[in-house]
Parts: C-alpha cells; sequence; structure tokens
C-alpha cells in the first residue's frame, strides 16, 4: 500500500511538472527595442497629435526652464493610474524654436524631478526628440517605453507629433513552426493589445520571417499562420504572447467580382487578405472594413497589370454571418477623370484613376508606373489641336 501511495505521488509530481512546463512554453516572451526610426523593422505607427497650450498646470509642479515662454500638454495611456501624464516645452534660449522637452517618465504628477530633453535634430520649423523613455509600473515590475516627438512651429501654428518608439520582437513557435513575432503599439497609447474596427486605433502583430508590411496585420482575435486559425493573448505591455489554435471558430463567405484576385480586411477578428476562388473568400465570421483590394491581369503580350485600392476610412463596413452570404462591391469599372483648373491667365489640367464611388485607385504594369497618359485639347472651330503629355510627381 505504502509502495502504491509512493508511485501515485511520483505521477501526480510528474503531471504537475509536466503541466507546469506546457504552462510555461504557453507563454512567449520577446524582447523590447526602441528606436528613432521604425522602418527599421518595415513597420511604423500612426502619428498622434497632441493639443498644446501655454497655460501651465496649477497642480504641476514644474522645473526651472530657460525660455520666456513654455508649451504644455498631456500623452494619453491607461498604463498610469491618472491615464495620462504631463508634457513641457521649453526652449535653451529666451526666444526661438522650441527644443527642450521635458516629460513626466515615472507618472507621479511632476516635472521638476525630470531631466530635460534635447531635440537630437532641428530643421527651419521642427524639432525632433526620441526615443524618450518612459517607466510603467506594473504588478511584476517596471517596464520601459518610448516615444518619438516632433515639434512643429511656424508663425502663429504650434503643434506636437507623438508616435511610438519601441515594440517587441522575439522567436517564437506556433504550430510547430518557428518564426518571428514582432508586436507594435501602433495608436501611441503605451499598450500592445488594442483591438478596433477602424485601422488607426488597432495594433500590430506580424508572426512571419518576412519583414514586408504586406506581412504585419491587425491585432485581433485571430491570427493565420500557414491556413491555420491561432488565438492570440497579448500581454497589455506586450512582453509576452500566447498562441492556442482555434478550434472553436465559425464562418461565412464573403463574395467578390470574379475579376478582383485579392483583398485584405480587418476588425476586431484582426486582419486577412483573401484570394477568392471562383469570386468566393471565407472569413471568420464578424464586422470587417476593407482595407485594400487587387485586380491583376495579362495583356496580349504578356505584360502584368495591376490596379491597387486603398478603401476610405468611411466606406467598406460588411458583415460576415454564419451560413450567410455578403457580396462586397469593389472592382471594376474604373473610371479616368480629367480635371481643369484656371488661374492668372493659364489652365492646369490633372488625371486620376477612380471608381464610381470615388476612390482612387492605382495602375500599375509589370511592378512600375506605366507611360503617363496624354491629353488632346481641341476647340470648336477647330483651329487649336494639341496634344500633351501628363507627367507624374
Amino acid at each position: 500500500m505504502a509502495k502504491r501511495l509512493l508511485i501515485l505521488l511520483l505521477a501526480s509530481f510528474i503531471l504537475c511538472v509536466s503541466f507546469g512546463t506546457v504552462n510555461a512554453q504557453n507563454e512567449q516572451w520577446l524582447q523590447y527595442h526602441s528606436a528613432r526610426e521604425l522602418n527599421l523593422v518595415g513597420i511604423s505607427s500612426a502619428t498622434k497629435l497632441l493639443d498644446l497650450s501655454d497655460k501651465a498646470p496649477s497642480d504641476l509642479s514644474l522645473p526651472k526652464f530657460t525660455g520666456d515662454s513654455q508649451l504644455y500638454t498631456k500623452w494619453e495611456t491607461p498604463m498610469f493610474e491618472k491615464g495620462f501624464v504631463w508634457i513641457a516645452l521649453d526652449r535653451s534660449h529666451k526666444l526661438g524654436m522650441y527644443d527642450i522637452l521635458y516629460i513626466d517618465s515615472n507618472g507621479d504628477g511632476k516635472l521638476d524631478d525630470e531631466e530635460p530633453i534635447r531635440q537630437y535634430r532641428m530643421e527651419q520649423t521642427s524639432s525632433y526628440f526620441g526615443p524618450v523613455k518612459v517607466t510603467f509600473k506594473l504588478a511584476d515590475g517596471p517596464a520601459s517605453y518610448h516615444l518619438n516627438f516632433r515639434y512643429y512651429g511656424y508663425d502663429d501654428t504650434k503643434r506636437l507629433y507623438a508616435s511610438s518608439g519601441g515594440w517587441y520582437q522575439g522567436e517564437v513557435t506556433v504550430g510547430g513552426q518557428k518564426v518571428q513575432c514582432v508586436l507594435l503599439d501602433y495608436n501611441t497609447n503605451g499598450t500592445f493589445n488594442d483591438k478596433a474596427i477602424t485601422p488607426e486605433n488597432s495594433d500590430r502583430i506580424r508572426l512571419s520571417n518576412s519583414n514586408s508590411e504586406n506581412a504585419t496585420n491587425f491585432v485581433g482575435n485571430y491570427v493565420k499562420v500557414n491556413d491555420k486559425y491561432y488565438e492570440p493573448e497579448i500581454a497589455k505591455d506586450g512582453a509576452f504572447i500566447k498562441l492556442a489554435e482555434a478550434t472553436d471558430i465559425t464562418f461565412g463567405n464573403v463574395r467578390l467580382p470574379e475579376t478582383v484576385t485579392e483583398i485584405t480586411a480587418g476588425g476586431l477578428n484582426g486582419q486577412f487578405t483573401i484570394e477568392p476562388e471562383n469570386g468566393i473568400g471565407t472569413l471568420p465570421v464578424g464586422k470587417y472594413r476593407i482595407n485594400s483590394w487587387v485586380v491583376k491581369r495579362d495583356d496580349e503580350k504578356g505584360s502584368k497589370w495591376e490596379l491597387n485600392c486603398s478603401q476610405s476610412q468611411s466606406q467598406g463596413l460588411f458583415d460576415v454571418k454564419e451560413n450567410e452570404e455578403v457580396a462586397l462591391e469593389i472592382g471594376e469599372p474604373i473610371v479616368s477623370t480629367v480635371t481643369a483648373s484656371y488661374r492668372e491667365g493659364s489652365y492646369s489640367f490633372s488625371q486620376q484613376l477612380k471608381r464610381q464611388n470615388g476612390e482612387n485607385v492605382e495602375l500599375m504594369r509589370n511592378g512600375s508606373r506605366p507611360q503617363a497618359p496624354q491629353l488632346n485639347i481641341k476647340n470648336a472651330e477647330g483651329t487649336y489641336d494639341r496634344t500633351y503629355t501628363f507627367s507624374y510627381g
């Protein structure tokens, strides 16, 4: 009996160790990086405009300034208890460009304990700061985060732009395959797990060995890797990710015009690219917004033509339901429009490719822009008849 009890206890111990190992492997930790230019990882964050005021907050402890006037604003983030931290802009001289920045980097509500951050680059109307470090106090310890700032000043116009200056990256295992994972706080609020129907409010994830922008998708309920769907659980501060294969997922059909060869759509479920078969594609049930679509076609000489359209933010919403089909009105026909303007005795003309609802479309031939079209102008009497060629840029 004692021997059997010992065996049972040993088996229980082994099971606990095994399950503990599985759970530990489920959290896949990433390394944090920061930079002034996030295009180093092939992605970029949204730029957030911060409202500036020349009035100092009454409850804010201020450092000893140099300039004769300062500007103040808030950076909003749920990672601090108050939901924001204060920022102040100062000058290294009495007048001139704002070239010094203070930020409440620890969220204690004070600026008089902060070091001045000087611009690393200055242009005629702009000062650049970054990457500027702030520290979040989390339950399991402090976490670093970085911001990049650009101050723009011209005449009475004063603006401060903020963008994310940090990202998480590392090798993770998905479905038995090792890939590079990149997490980016796209909407610049300090968190890495935001989901939204609008692209500008959704964070970004990449699970691929490709450094292409096309490999980066919106954070959502699902992510697709090698034709399988997974449910990502991302730490709020971006430090780790869990990836479980989605087992309880329902789909609906999306009908596209047969000339459309590819469509990308995103929402709370994430972002997915569909290459339809016979005009039909599938998506997990949910609400989406069309991000882009492509029409590819070869001509009789073997040239490869491609129409690309990036959907406007105000259009393209659709709902995918189980056992139902939703039809999307995208693709051709495409209309070539010419507009004319008159100023100081001369006419100017511009040409664009648009869909009938006004969406701009880009036309490519063998991977580059084809030769610009020509415009023939003739008066009613026939005394004026000339052909001009449009130019790009």
